[in-house]
């Protein structure tokens, strides 16, 4: 099962710019083209959050006339840049997503890895929470199928950066987040999004990693007070491969790239 991971999309109004700077449609139109051209296709896409920018319905239109070209099912959870009531009616389709309550938290079982969404979004804030109500769903869902591998998806990530202006508005609740998880070791995976570049850790003794952007990247900068800043890195998303028994992931980049250059002649030799 091979599943393609984008994140932080930031899509805005037709013919807007992000900060005035940044043409997220058409970097995402890209990234959907660099989607369409991959041999073998994802089987599933998942977007892990801030898909617009400011939580429009317009801009969930604008975002999924973009998307439409992708036939896979997309499965999506909110950001901090979301707005719930828009995000439910854009993606009802999808059956997914809660049609009330509060929170946009659900578990899709159809597949060989079982996929939890969670919801983190505190609405007009950039940090994000898993409150107790939300946790308790978590721990009571993955206690339901203890011996299914889980991928877990998340727009913040419940572990500290050290990139100080994004770590000012992570995860509240990260440490009970963590005493969970380390209690159900059928997780694979956790994925995230909002820092916009890829970055590894482990919680709760689960891998857990962040995702580029198809646009802008958060730059890297390990200082606590790190000034709020981006830089026009090269765009991408994951491939995250479920072969059975284990979950690979690659982190592929989004342009037009010298090669590919063989390693080898035509009679087998290594090219010297």
């Amino acid at each position: 099962m091979l599943i393609a991971q984008i994140t932080d999309t930031h899509i805005k109004l037709p013919g807007k710019l992000a900060y005035k700077k940044v043409d997220t449609a058409a970097m995402l139109r890209r990234c959907v083209e660099e989607l369409l051209a991959l041999k073998p296709q994802p089987d599933l896409i998942l977007l892990t959050g801030d898909l617009v920018d400011l939580g429009r319905p317009e801009e969930y239109d604008h975002l999924k006339s973009i998307l439409s070209p992708l036939k896979q099912r997309i499965i999506a959870i909110p950001g901090n840049h979301d707005e719930r009531d828009a995000m439910r009616d854009a993606f009802a389709s999808g059956g997914y997503l809660p049609r009330d309550g509060k929170f946009l938290q659900f578990a899709v079982d159809e597949y060989p890895l079982r996929i939890i969404g969670l919801d983190t979004l505190i609405p007009m804030q950039g940090g994000g929470e898993l409150c107790a109500e939300r946790l308790a769903w978590l721990d009571e869902a993955l206690q339901q199928k203890p011996d299914t591998p889980t991928l877990v998806m998340m727009h913040h990530p419940p572990f500290v950066t050290g990139i100080g202006h994004m770590d000012k508005i992570g995860l509240k609740g990260r440490e009970t987040f963590a005493e969970i998880v380390a209690r159900h070791p059928q997780i694979e995976l956790i994925l995230c999004g909002h820092l916009h570049r890829v970055i590894h850790a482990r919680v709760g003794g689960r891998p857990a990693m962040t995702c580029p952007s198809p646009a802008h990247q958060v730059a890297l900068d390990i200082d606590p007070e790190a000034p709020s800043c981006f830089r026009m890195e090269p765009p991408g998303f994951m491939l995250h491969w479920w072969n059975g028994s284990r979950l690979v992931s690659h982190q592929a980049f989004i342009g037009d790239y010298d090669g590919p250059y063989p390693f080898f002649d035509k009679d087998g030799n290594l090219i010297d």
